[in-house]
C-alpha cells in the first residue's frame, strides 16, 4: 500500500482557497459535512481517486499540483470535486488515526469549515512544525516541476538581479515565504513545490517560485536573517550583496568614476569616508578582491594627503582600473572572489618560513611581511604585522628584527618551521593567529626544510614556472593572491653581480638546476640600509644553495626579488640586516632600451596624471606625446584609445585605455638579454 499523501494532509483551508477559490472550498466542506462527500481511495502509486454521488470521477496523481488533477465534470481548472477530494481524503485520514487539536470540517460550523487545517495523522503537531527551507530544492527538482522555459525565464531575471525579502519559518510565520517585487511566494506544504503559492498567472508561476527557491538558497548560504531585504542574483544564484540590497561592486565602480572626473588630488575626508563605506560593503558581501583593491586605494589616497613617500600615482591608476575592470568582468565569481571562504581555519599545520620583507613610508608606521610556505597545500602565505615606531627610532629592518611576534623575534620567525593549531588564512592567503592561543604555535629552526618543499614552491626551472602562469586571466581581474609568486629557487650557479648607482640596484645572474638564467635584483631602501651589502656578501660566499623571493618576468627573462639566501653559514635576510661597511661593486653596463616597454610605460604615466588631475580638467594635448610614441612603436590600437580619450574625456574611455595598456604591459615578453 502506498504511503499516506503527506502533501494533501498538509493542505489547510487557506491554501486550498488560494489554489481554487474560497467559495469552492466552502461548498465542498458543506457537502462533506452533509454526508454528500465522495468515497476516496489511495492507489499503490500514490494516486488518490474519488467517486462523487453526482457521478463525477476525480483523480489526483502523486507529484502533481492540484490543477493537474483529473475530473469528469465539465468545469475547467480546479473544480469543487478536486477540492472535495482533498477534504474527503483528510477526513478519512483523521478517521483512521489520531486527530489533532486543529479545527476540522466535522467540528466546525459550515461557515467556519473553510478555516479547517488538517495535520497528517502519522505526525505529531510538533513534527509538522519542524523548520525547513525551500533551499532544499535543487535545479533538477525545479526543472521537473516547472519545465525548462520557466527556469530559463528565472535565470534571465536572476542575472539582472532580484530584490527579495526572505522569511523563514518561526512562531509567527508557519510557512516560509519570499517577497519579490511582483508578488509574495509562499511554501505552505513542507518539502513540496506542487502547492507553492505565488499569486501569479500560470505563465509566470514557475519562474517566480524558482526565483523564490534560489533566494532561499542564497539566503541560507549567506546567513541572511529573516525579513532582511536583499538584491540577489546578478550573475549566479548565490551572489552576495550589501545589506541595503544594492550591488557593492557597482557602487565602488561609480565612486572610482567620480574620482577620475574630479581627480585623486582633490580627495577629502568626505570622499575618504565614502570609499571606506564602499570597502566595508564589499567585505560584507564577500567580494574579497575588489574590497582589497578599495582598501589599497584608500591607503594610497591617505598617503598622498599626508605627503607620504608610499604614494605611487601609477599604482593609484592601476587600482582605479582594477575596480572598473572587476565591475565589467563577465565572470563575477572570479572578479569578486566570492567563491572563496573569507577565512579558513587551518588544522594543525606546518609552515616553512621563506623570509621577510620590510615596508613602510615616511611616517611612523612600519610593516613586516613574513612569507610562509604551506607544504601540504603547495601554497605560500603571508603573516603581516604592523608596527609603530616612536620618536628617536628609525624603524629599520634591523631594529624590527628584534621585535617579538608569536613569542619569538621577527628574525627567528623569518627562518623557522612553525607548527600551529591556531592559524587561519584569509581569501587572499594572509595569515592570522588567534589571540590567546599563541602557545599552541611552536617554532623550530628551519634546517633543510627548503630542499624538501614540493613544486611549485621549490623551483628547479624558473622559466617553466613562468610559462605555466602564462594562461592566467589578466591581472586586473584575477584573484588577489598576495604570495602567489613566492618561491624558493634551487641555485646551481651564481654569476657575477653588479650595481647600478643611478637606480641604486644590485643585480646578479644565477642559474637554476635546469640551466635557466634568473636575474636576482634588489633595490636600496632607507628602511633596509643593509639589504644590498648583505645580499652581495651572501651571493659572493660561494656556498649559495637556495634563494627565496618573489618571481616575475621582466625584459623577457625570469626576475627574482630576493627575500632570503641560504648558504653553508646559514640563512641571510637582507631586509633585516644591519648597515655595515659598504661593499665594493662593479658597475653594471648600460641597459638596452626596450621601445615597447618605454612606449607603454609613458602612456600609463599619462593616464595616471589624468587620474590625478581629473578628467573634467583634461586637455587633449596632455595625451598627444604618449599617443605619438605608441604609434611610432607600432602600437596603433593603444594610440587610438588615447586619441579617443583626448577627443572626449570620460571614465569609460579612460578605463578602455587603461585596460589595454596595463594588460599589454603584463603580457609583453621581450626576448632580450643584458649585454
Amino acid at each position: 500500500m502506498s504511503a499516506p499523501r503527506a502533501d494533501l494532509l498538509a493542505l489547510d483551508a487557506d491554501t486550498l482557497a488560494a489554489l481554487a477559490n474560497r467559495g469552492l472550498v466552502k461548498r465542498a466542506a458543506r457537502e462533506l459535512e452533509a454526508g454528500a462527500g465522495p468515497s476516496v481511495a489511495l492507489g499503490a502509486d500514490g494516486e488518490v481517486s474519488a467517486a462523487f454521488p453526482d457521478g463525477s470521477r476525480t483523480a489526483l496523481p502523486a507529484g502533481v499540483p492540484l490543477d493537474a488533477g483529473r475530473c469528469s465534470c465539465p468545469a475547467p481548472g480546479v473544480c469543487r470535486h478536486l477540492v472535495g477530494l482533498v477534504l474527503a481524503y483528510q477526513a478519512q485520514a483523521r478517521a483512521a488515526g489520531p486527530t489533532t487539536p486543529a479545527k476540522t470540517a466535522e467540528t466546525t460550523a459550515p461557515t467556519e469549515a473553510t478555516e479547517a487545517t488538517a495535520v497528517p495523522p502519522e505526525a505529531s503537531p510538533e513534527a509538522a512544525q519542524l523548520p525547513w527551507s525551500p533551499a532544499e530544492f535543487d535545479d533538477a527538482a525545479l526543472l521537473a516541476a516547472f519545465g525548462r522555459p520557466a527556469l530559463a525565464a528565472a535565470r534571465r531575471a536572476w542575472e539582472r538581479g532580484v530584490r527579495a525579502t526572505v522569511q523563514r519559518m518561526d512562531a509567527e510565520h508557519p510557512a516560509p515565504s519570499v517577497e519579490l517585487p511582483s508578488c509574495t511566494v509562499r511554501f505552505p506544504v513542507p518539502h513540496s513545490l506542487n502547492f507553492a503559492l505565488s499569486g501569479a498567472t500560470s505563465a509566470r508561476h514557475g519562474e517566480l517560485v524558482t526565483l523564490a527557491a534560489w533566494a532561499f538558497r542564497a539566503a541560507d548560504e549567506e546567513g541572511t536573517p529573516s525579513g532582511a531585504a536583499r538584491t540577489v542574483g546578478g550573475g549566479r544564484p548565490s551572489r552576495r550583496t550589501t545589506a541595503a540590497g544594492g550591488d557593492p561592486l557597482a557602487a565602488v565602480a561609480a565612486l572610482a568614476e567620480e574620482l577620475l572626473r574630479t581627480g585623486t588630488a582633490r580627495t577629502g575626508p568626505v570622499l575618504q569616508a565614502r570609499l571606506a563605506r564602499a570597502e566595508a560593503a564589499l567585505a560584507s558581501a564577500s567580494a574579497h578582491w575588489p574590497a582589497a583593491a578599495a582598501a589599497e586605494l584608500r591607503a594610497q589616497l591617505a598617503a598622498y594627503e599626508a605627503r607620504d613617500t608610499r604614494y605611487d600615482p601609477d599604482l593609484v591608476a592601476e587600482l582605479l582600473a582594477e575596480l572598473l575592470a572587476r565591475h565589467r568582468a563577465a565572470d563575477r565569481t572570479l572578479a569578486l572572489g566570492s567563491g572563496e571562504s573569507a577565512v579558513t581555519q587551518l588544522r594543525r599545520t606546518r609552515l616553512v618560513a621563506l623570509g621577510c620583507r620590510v615596508a613602510g613610508g615616511s611616517g611612523p608606521e612600519r610593516c613586516t611581511e613574513l612569507y610562509l610556505a604551506q607544504p601540504d597545500a603547495g601554497i605560500a602565505l603571508v603573516l603581516r604585522k604592523r608596527w609603530t615606531v616612536v620618536e628617536g627610532q628609525a624603524g629599520t629592518g634591523a631594529e624590527l628584527a628584534g621585535r617579538r611576534l608569536l613569542g619569538h623575534s621577527v628574525r627567528a620567525l623569518a627562518g623557522s618551521n612553525l607548527v600551529s593549531e591556531s592559524i587561519s588564512r584569509s581569501a587572499g592567503r594572509a595569515v592570522t593567529v588567534e589571540r590567546g592561543r599563541i602557545a599552541s604555535t611552536s617554532v623550530t629552526p628551519l634546517g633543510d626544510a627548503w630542499a624538501s618543499l614540493p613544486a611549485p614552491l621549490l623551483l628547479s626551472d624558473a622559466a617553466a614556472r613562468l610559462r605555466a602562469l602564462g594562461g592566467r586571466p589578466p591581472r586586473l581581474v584575477r584573484p588577489r593572491i598576495e604570495a602567489e609568486n613566492a618561491h624558493v629557487l634551487a641555485v646551481a650557479e651564481v654569476g657575477p653581480l653588479g650595481y647600478d648607482p643611478a637606480r641604486q640596484r644590485l643585480e646578479a645572474t644565477v642559474r637554476d638546476a635546469a640551466g635557466t638564467a634568473v636575474l636576482v635584483s634588489a633595490e636600496h631602501d632607507v628602511l633596509c640600509p643593509g639589504r644590498i651589502d648583505a645580499l652581495a656578501a651572501a651571493l659572493e660566499s660561494g656556498t649559495v644553495s637556495h634563494v627565496s623571493g618573489l618571481l616575475r618576468q621582466a625584459a623577457g627573462r625570469p626576475l627574482l626579488d630576493p627575500l632570503a639566501v641560504r648558504t653553508d653559514a646559514g640563512l641571510v635576510h637582507p631586509d633585516l640586516a644591519a648597515e655595515g661597511e659598504p661593499h665594493p661593486f662593479d658597475a653594471l653596463p648600460p641597459v638596452a632600451a626596450d621601445p615597447l616597454t618605454e612606449a607603454l610605460t609613458a602612456a600609463r604615466t599619462a593616464l595616471a596624471e589624468l587620474a590625478r588631475t581629473g578628467l573634467d580638467t583634461a586637455l587633449p594635448h596632455r595625451l598627444a606625446p604618449a599617443s605619438a610614441h605608441l604609434r611610432r612603436t607600432g602600437l596603433r590600437t593603444a594610440a587610438a584609445l588615447l586619441d579617443a580619450l583626448a577627443a572626449a574625456p570620460s571614465p569609460s574611455r579612460w578605463a578602455d585605455a587603461a585596460f589595454h595598456l596595463l594588460t599589454a604591459l603584463d603580457l609583453h615578453r621581450e626576448e632580450a638579454e643584458r649585454p
